[in-house]
């Protein structure tokens, strides 16, 4: 991936959980229950946040200081979190809307991706180049 693809994707995700958060703010409250709510809101709290790691690899990646070590974990980093995005929020949003129970053993699995995702922004980390002045 690409760091525009990247900004433009964490972009969107952020975009997308402002209306998603507002939804449960106000109109989702009306039509299902306080627990319910609560779940959606948890898929639009992780959301956001791996939205923002997104971004984050975005702007590292166009750096100069990245290694091609760093860059290939920097991608794997923000793909795990695209997944985990749809996986972990995806399925507590279908959840709370839908009260379908079979949607809530796909949370865990995006919970896995979001810290394999973690894992990798760390590797990236420790494989950029040291900027000395």
């Amino acid at each position: 991936m690409k760091s525009k693809q990247l900004l433009t994707i964490g972009g969107l995700f952020s975009g997308i959980g402002v209306c998603v958060g507002a939804f449960a703010a106000h109109g989702l409250k009306k039509m299902i229950t306080p627990d319910m709510v609560a779940v959606f809101q948890t898929g639009v709290h992780y959301q956001f946040i791996h939205a923002a790691a997104l971004l984050v690899c975005g702007v590292l990646l166009a750096l100069p200081i990245n290694t091609v070590y760093s860059r290939k974990y920097f991608c794997r980093a923000a793909i795990c979190f695209i997944i985990g995005i749809f996986c972990f929020s995806g399925s507590l949003y279908a959840l709370a809307l839908t009260s379908v129970r079979w949607f809530g053993p796909i949370t865990p699995l995006g919970g896995v991706f979001f810290i394999v995702g973690w894992i990798f922004f760390v590797l990236a980390a420790l494989k950029t180049n040291e900027v000395t002045s």
